[in-house]
């Protein structure tokens, strides 16, 4: 891949990927997260989404409720000491919330890291879809093949469900 003069160094997809959590049955980022990976101050990227509220409507950004902060400041406090400093329930984003942001930041870094964002989260998609393939071809097999092979299938069900398995989800779901 050839680097153009302003591209910014890449960030691995590995470390967007263990920014994502599942917070009300929804794949978000955090703000702080965000603002670090954006290389902003998180009160900067707060200020930039509140002067533009109207782009980030419920299905973008999430405050959450301060059961749901206290609840994800226990999960992290022995593996991510620095998130206990927070005082107010951060705000988090959805794929589209994210999207969102790099129009609000408008800085160079805000489109190259948004870009390697979107491209994670496609690929995460993408793993998933894959997944559902194979498990349905492995269940039309099974059935072609009764009992013969059930030993065999079972394994292989097995693994496969193994790799489904979401993170650990942060917060509580409230009806709404």
């Amino acid at each position: 891949m050839i680097k153009t003069k302003t591209e910014i160094a890449i960030i691995p997809s590995e470390i967007i990927e263990s920014k994502i959590y599942l917070v009300r049955g929804q794949k978000v980022m955090v703000d702080r997260d965000l603002a670090r990976l954006y290389s902003v101050q998180t009160k900067v990227l707060k200020q930039a989404v509140k002067r533009n509220i109207n782009r980030f409507p419920r299905d973008f950004m999430i405050q959450l409720t301060k059961g749901e902060f206290a609840n994800w400041r226990s999960q992290f406090v022995t593996s991510n000491k620095d998130k206990m400093g927070l005082r107010y329930p951060p705000m988090v984003f959805t794929e589209q919330g994210v999207a969102m942001l790099s129009s609000v930041l408008n800085s160079e870094r805000a489109v190259q890291v948004n870009i390697q964002i979107m491209r994670t989260f496609t690929k995460i998609r993408e793993l998933l879809a894959t997944n559902e393939v194979l498990r349905r071809k492995i269940e039309a097999l099974e059935r072609k093949y009764d009992q013969r092979f059930k030993v065999i299938f079972d394994v292989i069900k097995k693994l496969i469900s193994a790799e489904e398995k979401p993170k650990a989800r942060i917060g509580f779901e409230a009806n709404e």
